[in-house]
Protein backbone atom coordinates (compact mmCIF):
# COMPACT_ATOMS: atom_id res chain seq x y z
CA UNK A 1 0.00 0.00 0.00
CA UNK A 2 1.08 3.42 -0.72
CA UNK A 3 0.24 6.58 0.96
CA UNK A 4 -0.40 9.81 -0.80
CA UNK A 5 2.06 12.33 0.18
CA UNK A 6 3.11 15.51 -1.27
CA UNK A 7 7.44 14.41 -2.24
CA UNK A 8 8.91 11.85 -3.07
CA UNK A 9 12.43 11.67 -0.65
CA UNK A 10 15.75 10.00 -1.73
CA UNK A 11 16.33 8.26 1.88
CA UNK A 12 19.45 6.11 2.16
CA UNK A 13 19.45 3.61 5.51
CA UNK A 14 22.58 2.67 7.48
CA UNK A 15 22.83 -0.33 9.56
CA UNK A 16 25.60 -2.36 11.09
CA UNK A 17 24.98 -5.75 10.36
CA UNK A 18 21.29 -6.65 8.23
CA UNK A 19 21.17 -10.25 10.28
CA UNK A 20 18.44 -12.01 12.21
CA UNK A 21 17.60 -9.90 15.73
CA UNK A 22 15.34 -7.07 17.11
CA UNK A 23 16.84 -4.20 16.00
CA UNK A 24 17.30 -5.61 12.29
CA UNK A 25 13.57 -6.36 12.18
CA UNK A 26 13.05 -2.57 13.27
CA UNK A 27 15.82 -1.15 10.34
CA UNK A 28 13.60 -3.37 7.77
CA UNK A 29 10.58 -2.04 8.75
CA UNK A 30 11.81 1.23 9.19
CA UNK A 31 12.63 0.92 5.46
CA UNK A 32 9.52 -0.29 4.61
CA UNK A 33 7.10 1.88 6.31
CA UNK A 34 9.89 4.58 4.66
CA UNK A 35 8.99 3.29 0.82
CA UNK A 36 5.15 2.90 1.55
CA UNK A 37 4.73 6.82 2.42
CA UNK A 38 5.02 8.92 -0.91
CA UNK A 39 6.84 5.94 -2.73
CA UNK A 40 10.29 7.39 -1.01
CA UNK A 41 12.88 6.01 -2.73
CA UNK A 42 15.03 3.51 -0.03
CA UNK A 43 18.62 1.92 0.02
CA UNK A 44 20.11 0.22 2.50
CA UNK A 45 23.62 0.23 3.90
CA UNK A 46 25.66 -2.17 6.06
CA UNK A 47 28.77 -3.37 6.43
CA UNK A 48 27.83 -7.08 6.56
CA UNK A 49 24.64 -8.94 5.02
CA UNK A 50 24.25 -13.16 4.32
CA UNK A 51 21.56 -14.15 2.52
CA UNK A 52 21.55 -17.07 4.64
CA UNK A 53 21.42 -15.23 7.80
CA UNK A 54 18.94 -12.05 7.24
CA UNK A 55 14.79 -11.15 6.71
CA UNK A 56 13.86 -12.35 3.55
CA UNK A 57 13.15 -8.58 2.49
CA UNK A 58 17.37 -8.12 2.49
CA UNK A 59 17.91 -10.31 0.14
CA UNK A 60 14.51 -10.83 -2.10
CA UNK A 61 15.32 -7.30 -4.21
CA UNK A 62 12.11 -6.00 -2.49
CA UNK A 63 14.89 -3.48 -0.11
CA UNK A 64 17.77 -2.14 -2.20
CA UNK A 65 20.61 -3.15 -0.43
CA UNK A 66 24.47 -2.71 -0.52
CA UNK A 67 27.55 -3.71 1.34
CA UNK A 68 30.08 -1.02 2.29
CA UNK A 69 32.76 -1.40 4.57
CA UNK A 70 33.36 -4.93 5.06
CA UNK A 71 36.09 -5.58 4.07
CA UNK A 72 37.21 -4.55 7.77
CA UNK A 73 37.68 -7.26 10.49
CA UNK A 74 34.66 -7.38 13.03
CA UNK A 75 37.44 -8.15 15.40
CA UNK A 76 40.98 -8.65 16.37
CA UNK A 77 41.25 -12.12 18.51
CA UNK A 78 37.49 -11.43 19.99
CA UNK A 79 38.91 -8.34 20.69
CA UNK A 80 38.23 -4.36 19.93
CA UNK A 81 34.84 -4.96 18.96
CA UNK A 82 33.43 -1.60 19.48
CA UNK A 83 36.19 0.03 17.59
CA UNK A 84 36.38 -2.60 14.80
CA UNK A 85 31.87 -1.67 14.55
CA UNK A 86 32.91 1.77 14.55
CA UNK A 87 35.55 2.20 11.92
CA UNK A 88 33.35 -0.07 9.45
CA UNK A 89 30.40 2.19 10.38
CA UNK A 90 32.78 5.68 8.92
CA UNK A 91 33.71 3.38 5.99
CA UNK A 92 30.40 2.47 5.18
CA UNK A 93 29.47 6.24 5.78
CA UNK A 94 32.58 7.28 3.82
CA UNK A 95 31.35 5.52 0.90
CA UNK A 96 27.64 6.61 0.74
CA UNK A 97 29.01 10.41 0.74
CA UNK A 98 32.02 10.10 -1.87
CA UNK A 99 31.04 6.96 -4.12
CA UNK A 100 27.38 6.04 -3.99
CA UNK A 101 27.16 8.46 -6.88
CA UNK A 102 23.74 10.02 -4.86
CA UNK A 103 22.45 12.80 -3.32
CA UNK A 104 20.18 12.13 -0.44
CA UNK A 105 17.54 14.04 1.21
CA UNK A 106 17.72 11.84 4.89
CA UNK A 107 19.96 9.90 6.33
CA UNK A 108 19.11 7.16 8.71
CA UNK A 109 21.21 5.70 11.36
CA UNK A 110 20.82 3.07 14.08
CA UNK A 111 22.83 1.95 16.64
CA UNK A 112 25.89 3.27 16.13
CA UNK A 113 26.46 7.20 15.54
CA UNK A 114 29.53 7.16 14.75
CA UNK A 115 29.62 8.47 11.26
CA UNK A 116 26.48 11.41 12.02
CA UNK A 117 28.96 14.44 11.97
CA UNK A 118 30.42 13.25 8.42
CA UNK A 119 27.03 13.34 7.09
CA UNK A 120 26.42 16.77 8.99
CA UNK A 121 30.03 18.13 7.77
CA UNK A 122 29.62 16.95 3.93
CA UNK A 123 26.27 16.31 2.81
CA UNK A 124 23.28 18.62 2.94
CA UNK A 125 21.09 15.65 4.53
CA UNK A 126 18.61 15.69 7.23
CA UNK A 127 19.95 12.69 9.93
CA UNK A 128 17.63 10.92 11.62
CA UNK A 129 19.27 8.48 14.51
CA UNK A 130 17.34 5.79 16.24
CA UNK A 131 18.82 5.21 19.41
CA UNK A 132 17.78 1.47 20.70
CA UNK A 133 19.49 1.97 24.16
CA UNK A 134 22.99 3.57 24.49
CA UNK A 135 25.91 1.52 23.56
CA UNK A 136 27.64 2.90 26.29
CA UNK A 137 25.26 0.72 28.77
CA UNK A 138 25.63 -2.22 26.74
CA UNK A 139 29.18 -3.54 27.64
CA UNK A 140 31.36 -4.74 30.37
CA UNK A 141 34.05 -2.98 32.72
CA UNK A 142 35.76 -5.42 34.27
CA UNK A 143 38.80 -4.13 34.55
CA UNK A 144 41.01 -0.92 34.37
CA UNK A 145 41.87 -1.30 30.97
CA UNK A 146 38.28 -1.25 29.50
CA UNK A 147 37.14 1.20 31.63
CA UNK A 148 39.67 3.97 30.49
CA UNK A 149 38.96 2.45 27.04
CA UNK A 150 35.47 3.13 27.41
CA UNK A 151 35.83 6.73 28.68
CA UNK A 152 36.79 8.02 25.03
CA UNK A 153 34.42 5.62 23.29
CA UNK A 154 30.89 7.02 25.66
CA UNK A 155 32.18 11.06 25.18
CA UNK A 156 32.15 10.16 21.47
CA UNK A 157 29.07 8.17 21.95
CA UNK A 158 27.21 11.75 23.10
CA UNK A 159 28.78 13.93 21.03
CA UNK A 160 27.79 12.50 17.76
CA UNK A 161 24.72 11.55 19.08
CA UNK A 162 23.82 14.78 19.48
CA UNK A 163 25.10 15.77 16.63
CA UNK A 164 21.70 14.20 14.93
CA UNK A 165 19.12 16.41 13.65
CA UNK A 166 16.25 14.18 15.34
CA UNK A 167 16.56 11.27 18.03
CA UNK A 168 14.10 8.47 17.91
CA UNK A 169 13.70 5.74 20.53
CA UNK A 170 11.76 2.71 20.70
CA UNK A 171 10.23 3.04 24.16
CA UNK A 172 9.53 5.56 27.44
CA UNK A 173 12.09 3.10 29.21
CA UNK A 174 14.43 3.72 26.39
CA UNK A 175 13.81 7.88 26.44
CA UNK A 176 14.56 7.72 30.06
CA UNK A 177 17.37 5.84 30.02
CA UNK A 178 18.45 8.28 27.17
CA UNK A 179 18.11 11.13 29.79
CA UNK A 180 20.41 9.60 32.18
CA UNK A 181 23.26 8.28 30.42
CA UNK A 182 23.66 11.67 27.77
CA UNK A 183 23.28 14.25 30.27
CA UNK A 184 24.84 17.08 27.93
CA UNK A 185 22.13 16.52 25.73
CA UNK A 186 18.94 18.55 25.58
CA UNK A 187 17.52 17.13 23.30
CA UNK A 188 14.17 15.25 23.99
CA UNK A 189 14.18 12.10 21.81
CA UNK A 190 10.61 11.31 20.42
CA UNK A 191 9.44 7.99 20.53
CA UNK A 192 8.76 5.11 18.14
CA UNK A 193 7.61 1.98 18.68
CA UNK A 194 8.74 -1.13 17.04
CA UNK A 195 5.71 -2.87 15.32
CA UNK A 196 5.04 -6.35 13.79
CA UNK A 197 4.24 -5.90 9.75
CA UNK A 198 1.04 -7.74 10.31
CA UNK A 199 0.72 -7.78 6.77
CA UNK A 200 3.90 -9.64 6.24
CA UNK A 201 3.32 -12.35 9.19
CA UNK A 202 -0.18 -13.11 7.56
CA UNK A 203 1.77 -13.86 4.34
CA UNK A 204 4.59 -16.14 5.53
CA UNK A 205 3.89 -19.58 5.28
CA UNK A 206 4.90 -22.44 7.86
CA UNK A 207 7.65 -24.54 7.68
CA UNK A 208 8.41 -27.49 10.48
CA UNK A 209 10.72 -28.72 8.05
CA UNK A 210 13.81 -28.48 10.12
CA UNK A 211 16.75 -30.10 8.03
CA UNK A 212 18.72 -27.62 7.70
CA UNK A 213 19.66 -27.54 11.30
CA UNK A 214 23.34 -28.98 12.57
CA UNK A 215 22.68 -32.23 13.34
CA UNK A 216 23.42 -32.52 16.88
CA UNK A 217 20.44 -30.05 17.05
CA UNK A 218 17.54 -32.20 14.40
CA UNK A 219 14.30 -31.56 16.12
CA UNK A 220 13.61 -34.78 13.99
CA UNK A 221 15.25 -37.11 16.55
CA UNK A 222 14.60 -37.74 18.43
CA UNK A 223 11.45 -35.72 18.98
CA UNK A 224 9.04 -34.30 17.38
CA UNK A 225 6.85 -31.28 17.88
CA UNK A 226 4.04 -31.80 15.63
CA UNK A 227 0.68 -32.24 17.98
CA UNK A 228 3.18 -31.50 21.58
CA UNK A 229 2.65 -29.21 23.36
CA UNK A 230 5.82 -26.48 24.13
CA UNK A 231 6.83 -22.81 25.49
CA UNK A 232 8.82 -20.77 23.09
CA UNK A 233 12.04 -18.62 23.65
CA UNK A 234 12.76 -16.68 20.65
CA UNK A 235 16.80 -14.57 21.15
CA UNK A 236 19.84 -14.71 20.21
CA UNK A 237 22.41 -16.91 22.03
CA UNK A 238 23.51 -14.47 24.16
CA UNK A 239 24.06 -14.31 27.74
CA UNK A 240 22.45 -11.15 28.70
CA UNK A 241 19.35 -13.03 27.38
CA UNK A 242 19.00 -14.72 30.59
CA UNK A 243 18.16 -17.91 28.65
CA UNK A 244 19.38 -19.91 31.79
CA UNK A 245 16.05 -18.67 33.31
CA UNK A 246 13.82 -20.30 31.09
CA UNK A 247 15.39 -23.43 31.35
CA UNK A 248 16.08 -23.15 35.23
CA UNK A 249 12.06 -22.57 35.45
CA UNK A 250 11.20 -24.92 33.03
CA UNK A 251 13.05 -27.60 35.11
CA UNK A 252 11.14 -26.61 38.30
CA UNK A 253 8.07 -26.87 36.76
CA UNK A 254 8.53 -30.26 35.16
CA UNK A 255 9.70 -30.94 39.10
CA UNK A 256 6.15 -29.89 40.17
CA UNK A 257 4.40 -31.23 37.69
CA UNK A 258 5.51 -34.77 37.25
CA UNK A 259 2.28 -36.28 38.82
CA UNK A 260 0.25 -33.71 37.57
CA UNK A 261 -2.83 -33.63 34.67
CA UNK A 262 0.19 -32.94 32.11
CA UNK A 263 3.15 -35.89 32.12
CA UNK A 264 6.32 -34.66 32.05
CA UNK A 265 6.87 -36.17 28.72
CA UNK A 266 4.41 -34.27 27.12
CA UNK A 267 5.47 -30.38 27.55
CA UNK A 268 8.65 -29.34 25.66
CA UNK A 269 10.92 -25.88 26.09
CA UNK A 270 11.89 -24.83 22.25
CA UNK A 271 14.91 -22.30 21.65
CA UNK A 272 15.05 -20.54 18.56
CA UNK A 273 17.14 -17.45 17.90
CA UNK A 274 19.81 -16.29 15.91
CA UNK A 275 23.12 -17.53 16.02
CA UNK A 276 26.56 -16.75 14.44
CA UNK A 277 29.56 -19.27 14.58
CA UNK A 278 31.64 -16.03 14.12
CA UNK A 279 30.43 -14.84 16.95
CA UNK A 280 32.64 -16.87 20.10
CA UNK A 281 29.54 -15.98 22.80
CA UNK A 282 26.60 -17.72 20.54
CA UNK A 283 28.89 -20.71 20.36
CA UNK A 284 29.86 -20.86 24.25
CA UNK A 285 26.55 -19.68 25.14
CA UNK A 286 24.89 -22.57 23.08
CA UNK A 287 27.10 -25.11 24.50
CA UNK A 288 26.73 -24.12 28.14
CA UNK A 289 22.54 -24.07 27.62
CA UNK A 290 23.05 -27.75 26.18
CA UNK A 291 25.33 -28.84 28.91
CA UNK A 292 22.82 -27.45 31.98
CA UNK A 293 19.58 -29.11 30.16
CA UNK A 294 21.98 -32.30 30.02
CA UNK A 295 22.54 -32.13 34.42
CA UNK A 296 18.87 -31.15 34.42
CA UNK A 297 17.90 -34.38 32.60
CA UNK A 298 15.86 -32.80 29.89
CA UNK A 299 18.74 -33.53 26.90
CA UNK A 300 15.59 -34.72 25.42
CA UNK A 301 12.71 -32.16 26.35
CA UNK A 302 14.90 -28.75 25.67
CA UNK A 303 15.24 -28.60 21.80
CA UNK A 304 17.72 -26.10 20.35
CA UNK A 305 17.32 -24.39 17.27
CA UNK A 306 20.09 -21.80 15.40
CA UNK A 307 19.35 -18.95 12.94
CA UNK A 308 15.85 -20.37 11.93
CA UNK A 309 13.91 -18.90 8.75
CA UNK A 310 10.78 -16.59 8.69
CA UNK A 311 8.55 -19.71 7.83
CA UNK A 312 10.09 -21.90 10.29
CA UNK A 313 9.38 -19.07 13.22
CA UNK A 314 5.97 -18.50 11.94
CA UNK A 315 4.98 -22.69 12.83
CA UNK A 316 6.76 -22.35 16.18
CA UNK A 317 4.47 -19.16 17.10
CA UNK A 318 1.78 -20.86 15.69
CA UNK A 319 2.24 -23.65 17.41
CA UNK A 320 3.16 -23.07 20.80
CA UNK A 321 1.33 -22.48 23.89
CA UNK A 322 3.46 -19.40 25.10
CA UNK A 323 6.03 -17.52 24.35
CA UNK A 324 8.63 -17.13 26.84
CA UNK A 325 10.70 -13.81 27.18
CA UNK A 326 13.52 -13.37 29.17
CA UNK A 327 16.11 -10.69 29.11
CA UNK A 328 15.73 -8.21 31.77
CA UNK A 329 15.84 -3.90 30.81
CA UNK A 330 15.59 -4.54 27.36
CA UNK A 331 15.12 -1.23 25.83
CA UNK A 332 11.87 -2.54 24.01
CA UNK A 333 12.19 -6.37 22.49
CA UNK A 334 9.87 -6.84 19.25
CA UNK A 335 9.54 -10.62 19.75
CA UNK A 336 6.56 -10.36 22.47
CA UNK A 337 4.43 -8.24 20.15
CA UNK A 338 5.08 -11.50 17.19
CA UNK A 339 3.85 -13.98 20.36
CA UNK A 340 0.90 -11.61 21.19
CA UNK A 341 0.00 -11.02 17.54
CA UNK A 342 0.35 -15.04 17.10
CA UNK A 343 -2.57 -15.66 19.54
CA UNK A 344 -0.10 -16.51 21.95
CA UNK A 345 0.25 -15.20 26.16
CA UNK A 346 3.04 -14.05 26.57
CA UNK A 347 5.24 -14.34 29.88
CA UNK A 348 7.87 -11.55 30.12
CA UNK A 349 10.05 -10.30 32.81
CA UNK A 350 8.10 -6.98 35.21
CA UNK A 351 11.04 -4.45 33.95
CA UNK A 352 12.13 -2.71 30.37
CA UNK A 353 10.23 -2.57 27.56
CA UNK A 354 7.49 -5.63 28.34
CA UNK A 355 6.03 -2.85 30.57
CA UNK A 356 4.62 -1.18 27.47
CA UNK A 357 3.64 -3.96 25.51
CA UNK A 358 2.52 -6.94 27.91
CA UNK A 359 -0.72 -6.21 29.99
CA UNK A 360 -0.24 -8.54 33.03
CA UNK A 361 -3.11 -10.69 33.38
CA UNK A 362 -4.96 -10.09 29.92
CA UNK A 363 -2.00 -10.40 27.49
CA UNK A 364 0.14 -12.20 29.54
CA UNK A 365 2.29 -12.63 32.51
CA UNK A 366 4.93 -9.83 34.07
CA UNK A 367 6.97 -11.69 36.28
CA UNK A 368 10.11 -10.86 38.67
CA UNK A 369 12.81 -12.45 37.11
CA UNK A 370 13.02 -15.60 39.02
CA UNK A 371 13.02 -19.26 38.59
CA UNK A 372 10.14 -19.42 40.99
CA UNK A 373 8.14 -16.60 39.14
CA UNK A 374 8.71 -17.88 36.06
CA UNK A 375 7.77 -21.39 36.83
CA UNK A 376 4.26 -20.22 38.89
CA UNK A 377 3.74 -18.52 35.18
CA UNK A 378 4.67 -21.75 32.99
CA UNK A 379 1.97 -23.63 35.65
CA UNK A 380 -0.64 -21.14 34.72
CA UNK A 381 -0.30 -20.99 31.31
CA UNK A 382 -1.30 -25.10 31.38
CA UNK A 383 -3.68 -25.51 34.26
CA UNK A 384 -5.99 -22.84 32.75
CA UNK A 385 -6.10 -23.27 29.14
CA UNK A 386 -9.30 -21.22 28.50
CA UNK A 387 -7.80 -18.39 30.29
CA UNK A 388 -4.32 -18.81 28.03
CA UNK A 389 -6.72 -18.93 24.92
CA UNK A 390 -8.19 -15.68 26.07
CA UNK A 391 -5.26 -14.11 27.18
CA UNK A 392 -3.81 -14.72 23.85
CA UNK A 393 -6.72 -13.37 21.65
CA UNK A 394 -6.72 -9.90 24.06
CA UNK A 395 -2.71 -9.99 22.95
CA UNK A 396 -3.50 -9.94 19.07
CA UNK A 397 -6.49 -7.19 19.50
CA UNK A 398 -3.96 -5.20 21.00
CA UNK A 399 -1.11 -5.63 18.76
CA UNK A 400 -3.54 -4.89 15.69
CA UNK A 401 -4.51 -1.34 17.11
CA UNK A 402 -1.01 -0.11 18.74
CA UNK A 403 1.34 -2.03 17.16
CA UNK A 404 0.88 -2.35 13.43
CA UNK A 405 2.40 -1.12 10.26
CA UNK A 406 -0.19 1.57 8.94
CA UNK A 407 0.28 3.75 12.30
CA UNK A 408 4.19 3.21 12.14
CA UNK A 409 4.15 4.45 8.98
CA UNK A 410 2.70 7.54 8.98
CA UNK A 411 3.89 8.38 12.48
CA UNK A 412 6.97 7.79 10.62
CA UNK A 413 6.65 9.80 7.78
CA UNK A 414 5.75 12.93 10.23
CA UNK A 415 8.77 12.89 11.67
CA UNK A 416 10.95 12.80 8.38
CA UNK A 417 8.82 15.60 6.92
CA UNK A 418 9.46 17.62 9.93
CA UNK A 419 12.97 17.20 9.62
Amino acid sequence: MVLKDEKRLNIAILHPDLGIGGAERLIVDLALGLKSVGNNQVTMYTSRHDPKRCFKETSNGELDVHVAGGYFPRHFFNRFMVICAIIRNLLAALYIIFFSGQKYDVIVLDQISASIPLFKLFTNSKVLFYCHFPDKLLTSRTSIIKRLYRIPIDLFEEFTTGCADQVLVNSNFTSSIYKQSFKHLKNTPSVLYPIINTNEFDKTKQSHNFSNQPIENNIINPIKLDNKEFFLSINRYERKKDLKLALDAFSVFISNNESGSKGKDEIYLVFAGGYDTGLKENVEHLQELKEKAKEYGLENRVIFLVTINEEQKQWLLLNCCCLIYTPSFEHFGITPLEGMYAGKPVIAVNNGGPLETVVDGKTGYLCNPTVKDFADAFNKIITDPINSKKMGINGKQRVNDKFSFKPFAQNLNTIVKKL
